[in-house]
């Protein structure tokens, strides 16, 4: 369920299956340094702990975030947590930056953020708009330091990844702010379609809210207030209706059912379907349903 898929790599950087490759908390190098070496195609991977954060300062990228995939033609900032699935395909004009923060890092980097520290643990793409030269300042005055050996170089670094992060975590604020009351009714609509994908999945609420891009107490209220359920009761009312189409129009056992629905053993199910509905599979099967 929340296990990586083997045919998934989990790699320290892409291309790399050592070591993380540097003593510092932070790994810096520009978009065509690797992209190059592979065709200018990132195939999709995920990252056991690292945050990335992905400036594409000139050129196009189509940008695969857990199989939805999003085609960037103007500056912006990709921001992608641990475990994330993600691949990219680069125009040969591209130029820009990619960050690979260690967890260290983005943990104090979080601490210090706030209200906003979501911001690095949430797939994310924030468009530059009119701050692109504050932004191509920003990133080359990290890479530079990077590259360098001077004195207090990690203090520096690290505060320039924080002058970056707090930019993120104020756009992240300026996006919510300016939310446009049907994009919550969008948020629904796309958790709707994960749902009706992985209900068998068992995902957690955590994980669904992830790929949403929003936090999981903002999931439950756009659930709450427009559907008029918590979004466990959505999860566990989708799951339920299968359940019943199941057992009234299949010749499966309960068993079979039980499996096919994800869950760990037929007694789980039992209680799960009872619990909702007040009857046991067997009883709903033969008539016994309210």
């Amino acid at each position: 369920m929340n296990t990586p898929s083997p045919a998934v790599p989990v790699f320290k950087l892409y291309g790399e299956n050592l070591g993380w490759p540097t003593p510092d908390l932070l790994h810096c190098e520009s978009i065509p340094e690797r992209s190059r070496l592979h065709g200018w195609e990132i195939k999709p991977h995920r990252h056991a702990d690292l945050t990335q954060l992905l400036y594409l300062r000139r050129g196009e990228a189509l940008i695969d975030l857990e199989g939805v995939q999003t085609r960037v033609a103007q500056p912006a900032i990709q921001v992608t947590p641990p475990m994330c699935i993600h691949g990219f395909q680069f125009g040969e004009q591209v130029d820009g930056y990619v960050l690979s923060l260690a967890p260290p890092l983005v943990a104090h980097l979080q601490a210090q953020l706030g209200a906003q520290h979501a911001v690095l643990g949430q797939a994310g793409l924030y468009p530059v708009g009119t701050e692109r030269r504050y932004l191509d300042t920003l990133f080359k005055a990290i890479d530079r330091e990077y590259a360098t050996h001077a004195p207090a170089r990690d203090l520096l670094l690290q505060s320039l990844v924080g002058v970056l992060a707090v930019w993120l975590g104020r756009q992240a604020l300026v996006r919510h702010a300016e939310e446009r009351p049907e994009r919550g009714r969008d948020y629904l609509t796309a958790f709707s379609r994960l749902l009706e994908q992985h209900y068998r999945d068992h995902l957690g609420l955590d994980e669904y809210a992830r790929r949403l891009g929003i936090s999981t107490a903002h999931l439950n209220g756009l659930c709450r207030r427009l559907a008029g359920q918590t979004a466990l009761s959505l999860v566990h009312q989708r799951l339920l209706l299968e359940a019943k189409r199941n057992l009234v129009y299949t010749a499966m056992s309960v068993n079979q059912i039980s499996d096919s629905l994800g869950f760990s053993e037929p007694a789980y199910f039992t209680r799960f379907f009872k619990r909702l509905t007040g009857v046991s599979p067997k009883a709903f099967r033969q008539g016994g349903s309210a």
